[in-house]
């Protein structure tokens, strides 16, 4: 699993029939700073993911890949190798909190 912030969404019209009413997002995975380890910074890549969740742009989301992207209910069946598994509220390292929803840091 990874963490990644939702920058956008794509709609595909044509696409395999398994993936018709699936929501397409565009994520972009995040990492500890390795300088400070106190904060979370871009790892500058983008992926196309299916949302399983509800997950909005620029909300921070988990995300798994590969196998374990059809390992859930609504994508086992799926020609899917990124997708969204939950909604982040808060991320803490050590005793750092390095993300917090609320705070939109």
């Amino acid at each position: 699993m990874m963490i990644a912030k939702v920058t956008g969404s794509l709609v595909a019209t044509q696409k395999v029939e398994t993936l018709v009413g699936h929501k397409l997002m565009l994520v972009e995975p995040y990492r500890l700073d390795p300088t400070t380890r106190s904060s979370l910074v871009t790892s500058g890549r983008v992926l196309v993911a299916v949302d399983t969740v509800g997950a909005g742009e620029g909300e921070m989301v988990l995300i798994t890949q590969g196998s374990s992207a059809r390992l859930t209910p609504e994508t086992k069946t799926l020609p899917v190798d990124t997708v969204i598994i939950g909604i982040l509220d808060t991320v803490h390292v050590a005793q750092t909190c390095v993300y917090n929803k609320e705070q939109k840091s």
